[in-house]
């Protein structure tokens, strides 16, 4: 219990002191995972909602391999990303591996299939003729599609939590492409990672604490959003 205590008045001590290493680490971790989860979201909602609401051959594929990919590990994710960006890989002349740009494509293969799979599900729970009667109004097909996002907005707002929970706490990926170093591509989890493997239990404890508090913010603010129309005043 003293570790804890320890970690819980470090993570306090980490924060009131305006230390410049830790705070770096806090903005690249929300920097990092914010970017991928837009990512995921810009290419996620279009894709989720061509395949919830069109027909074309391999549908069903692209529907399931969505599925499999909320349960892929991310280690694997980091593997493909990192053999992309490898010094002989295909895309190794860009020179983005251990750097934050690479953390944010692992992370962003992370969570869009969250994303497609999600915005499919939800938007095939809408009525099949909402489409339709806004077209007899005379809705162009993107003011259509707008209103239909708009009927399905809890779901998608759910959806960018699940995409942002995902990205902001995940280890594998982000060591494996950023190479966790001091000052470039250090961020939460990986700091928690070599604080343990140094025995700094309460460090990393302190680490672990200020991600939930991160993590907490983020998905309240979404949450609040979500809430807003829903709950009566």
């Amino acid at each position: 219990m003293d570790v804890l205590f320890d970690g819980l008045a470090g993570a306090v001590a980490l924060l009131l002191s305006g230390d410049e290493e830790s705070w770096s680490i806090i903005a690249l971790t929300l920097r990092i995972s914010l970017t991928a989860t837009a990512i995921a979201l810009l290419i996620g909602v279009p894709l989720g909602a061509v395949v919830a609401l069109t027909r074309f051959p391999g549908r069903r594929v692209v529907l399931a391999a969505a599925n499999t990919g909320m349960g892929m590990p991310p280690v694997v994710v980091g593997l493909f990303v990192t053999v992309l960006l490898w010094r002989s890989g295909p895309l190794g002349g860009l020179g983005l591996l251990y750097t934050p740009s690479a953390m944010v494509i692992a992370q962003g293969a992370i969570a869009t299939p969250i994303v497609v799979a999600l915005v499919a599900a939800a938007l095939q729970q809408v009525d099949p003729d909402f489409l339709v009667q806004m077209r007899a109004l005379g809705a162009t097909p993107a003011r259509a599609l707008a209103a239909l996002l708009g009927e399905a907005r809890l779901p998608l707002l759910a959806g960018a939590m699940a995409a942002f929970g995902a990205v902001v706490s995940e280890v594998g990926a982000a060591q494996m492409v950023g190479g966790n170093l001091a000052g470039q591509t250090r961020v939460l989890t990986t700091a928690a990672v070599l604080a343990t493997s140094r025995g700094e239990f309460p460090l990393a404890i302190a680490f672990g604490l200020i991600l939930l508090l991160l993590a907490f913010g983020v998905n309240l603010a979404l949450t609040l959003i979500q809430q807003r129309r829903v709950v009566p005043r």
